[in-house]
């Protein structure tokens, strides 16, 4: 009220000072809409008083953070300092209540860090910012130049910095954050917002001494450190600012770094992230204990962090810093973090599957290794021959029970699973020849170039790796299905037999490579040999010869019992049986002669297995097909005698579980067999027993 009638009675007198104070009454009783036409007014006044202006500004201030434009806030109170600092001081003790004090230093802290890390703007410097603060002060300074003669001066230098410093926001935030340490000279954030601005403004030495400053206070607060080590290594202080980074990494706060370096120049990024790369470096030469990883590891950090998130030779050699500590999982981020910029990189692929062999996840391991021998095989070979034998051998067997599986699938089904190409396994196959020369990676290697339709390459690397007359049976094996392409196939008949006594899934794979009519010569010539074996009684080689028949010829019922015979001569009934099995599962067009005979076969088989119950269903089977032959076979083994009391056996179990019917068939067929008097018994009391029932 005491205003308005100042201001009713006297118009020209004090006019701007009674319209500011008027804001403040009004602010104060939460009259926002009043206050603020009063300060817009002082603001836009044609003869407009400094004081009074200043005062405007910072109630207009107060005015947009409760309306949450705190950047609008950061503005006015930036052209209020630029205008004249202690009057701005003054104003903020005398008019700003204590209970919003605290919440508008936050703010204009929080805004001045903002500024100076780019964040209001993304492509750069606030322009946008520049143009209404240097509009505002140009014409509230025009204004007040008649009569303070001192603002314009300040406007010049204000219009000086805007234009030649690096940044152009830091002298506004320079004057902000003098502002704030006045108003509390302890607070630590005011007095690093002021470091920030001075070292954007070029002044180093004054941001030097005021950090040395607060260090003094709190030596363990890692901002201050942070910024007093990249100011000593800008200065030439390397040994100052390597202990000032060691303090850093004690207290275990990187975290600190993050503001910071958007605040750093980039030459200024540049050379923290060069000296800690170095530094790091410098640190692995020399011991490999855990303590002096972990501190590589916190430089390796830093210089991460200093290169925006993303340096490749950095991530790679953390990454393996994590592995030696056995933090695997991390060791894994880093690496992907570098294949996700560069999915091709070969030490990111290799490091991983390295990563995922200590952990003994295979098909990950397999897959990056693999994929980094696509890329460059060279560098990948001396970084496995570089592991522990152990290591070495491990990766070396996965890798070669990868390929056996995928080109296995390829010579089957004639397509490869995935985005595997014949070339890719033939670069594998290659590096595993260097890797290791064991017998196995040549022959594989050989494999490859089969399946790549590269014969004389592949008889020439078999030749030069194991001579031209190998005893290794898997590679005589090989050599004779080379020797196939020129049609030497009796020659090819001997290795392969022996090769089917020690890996018959070896030697199937192998037969991929024989065309259909050379298989059916082979396996002609394989039958004969074999039969002549079987008469001179040697059995096991004959063995070879029919299971290599059985192969080539996919599984013909004729090869089939050969082998089985054999099979029987040595007392391998398990084998012949399953024989026999694929024989009886394919009867179909077969005479009833036949089919007898190998249902006769099969009963001995499960005779000699002690399958009693099964055995006579095959000779009842055998009887009802052809009775004679099957007497016959009966008679000369295993003898109708003995036979009928097997069937005696089963007969009589079935009786005593009340199954006449079927005790019933057993005996009459076992009383074709032999009329001995235990059957006739037993077909006496199954009349007997059965008197009531139709048996027949």
């Amino acid at each position: 009220d005491m205003c308005e009638q100042l201001l009713a009675a006297e118009q020209n007198t004090y006019h701007n000072t009674l319209l500011a104070l008027r804001g403040f009454c009004s602010l104060h009783a939460q009259d926002h809409q009043g206050a603020l036409r009063d300060f817009q007014r002082v603001i836009e006044h044609n003869s407009p008083h400094p004081n009074s202006c200043i005062k405007a500004l910072c109630g207009r201030g107060l005015i947009r953070i409760s309306g949450g434009s705190n950047y609008l806030t950061a503005l006015d109170y930036i052209t209020a300092c630029q205008l004249k600092l202690d009057e701005t001081i003054f104003t903020i003790k005398s008019y700003v209540p204590w209970n919003q004090r605290g919440l508008l230093l936050k703010v204009l802290q929080e805004e001045g860090q903002m500024m100076l890390q780019k964040k209001r703007y993304p492509g750069g410097s606030s322009v946008s910012f520049q143009k209404k603060q240097t509009g505002l002060c140009m014409f509230l300074t025009l204004k007040v130049f008649c009569f303070v003669l001192f603002c314009f001066v300040l406007f010049c230098f204000v219009l000086f910095c805007w234009l030649f410093f690096p940044s152009r926001d830091a002298p506004g935030v320079f004057q902000l954050a003098s502002l704030l340490v006045e108003l509390d000279s302890s607070d630590e954030a005011s007095q690093i917002l002021c470091t920030d601005a001075l070292y954007q403004m070029g002044r180093g030495e004054e941001a030097h001494k005021m950090l040395s400053l607060a260090l003094s206070r709190n030596p363990q607060r890692a901002p201050v450190l942070a910024r007093l080590a990249l100011l000593q290594l800008k200065r030439g202080f390397v040994y100052d600012g390597n202990q000032l980074l060691k303090r850093l990494i004690r207290i275990g706060d990187s975290s600190c770094l993050l503001p910071i370096l958007d605040i750093f120049q980039d030459e200024d990024r540049k050379l923290l992230q060069s000296h800690c790369r170095w530094r790091a470096l410098a640190i692995l030469k020399g011991k490999q204990e855990a303590a002096a990883i972990k501190e590589a590891i916190a430089h390796l950090s830093f210089a991460i962090l200093a290169a925006g998130g993303y340096a490749e030779d950095c991530l790679l050699t953390r990454a393996r810093c994590y592995g030696r500590l056995g933090q695997m999982k991390t060791a894994i981020f880093d690496f992907n973090a570098v294949l996700k910029e560069d999915p091709s990189n070969v030490q990111a692929l290799s490091g991983r599957g390295f990563v995922h062999l200590a952990l003994r996840q295979q098909k990950e391991a397999v897959q990056d290794l693999i994929s980094a021998l696509k890329v460059e095989a060279g560098a990948v070979i001396p970084a496995i021959l570089s592991l522990k034998p152990e290591a070495q051998g491990l990766v070396t067997g996965w890798l070669l029970q990868h390929g056996r599986a995928t080109l296995t699938k390829l010579v089957v089904t004639k397509d490869l699973p995935g985005e595997e190409t014949l070339g890719d396994l033939l670069t594998m196959a290659k590096a595993l020849t260097r890797i290791c020369r064991a017998a196995q990676h040549h022959i594989f290697y050989t494999d490859v170039l089969m399946a790549n339709g590269r014969h004389q390459e592949a008889l020439k690397h078999l030749q030069e790796a194991f001579g031209h007359c190998p005893a290794e049976d898997f590679v005589r094996a090989r050599l004779a299905v080379l020797q196939l392409q020129s049609r030497n196939v009796a020659g090819a008949a001997a290795p392969l037999s022996v090769l089917a006594r020690r890996d018959e899934k070896d030697l199937a794979f192998l037969l991929n490579f024989v065309d259909t009519k050379q298989q059916q010569h082979l396996a002609q010539a394989a039958a004969q040999e074999g039969k002549v074996l079987m008469k001179s009684h040697h059995h096991e080689q004959a063995l070879g010869y029919h299971s290599l028949a059985v192969l080539a010829s996919r599984d013909s019922p004729r090869y089939l019992r050969r082998r089985a015979a054999c099979l029987m001569h040595l007392k391998k009934y398990e084998k012949a049986l399953k024989d026999m099995e694929k024989v009886i599962q394919g009867h179909g067009c077969n005479s009833p002669k036949t089919q007898a005979g190998d249902h006769c076969c099969q009963g001995f088989l499960l005779l000699a297995l002690a399958q009693e119950e099964a055995a006579v269903q095959h000779y009842m089977e055998a009887l009802q097909l052809d009775e004679p032959l099957a007497l016959g076979t009966i008679t000369n083994c295993p003898g109708r005698e003995s036979l009928s009391k097997t069937f005696h056996k089963i007969a009589q179990y079935n009786f005593e579980k009340q199954c006449y019917e079927e005790a019933w068939k057993l005996t009459d067929y076992g009383l074709k067999l032999d009329k001995s008097s235990e059957l006739q018994k037993l077909k006496a009391r199954l009349k007997r027993e059965a008197s009531s029932c139709s048996i027949h």
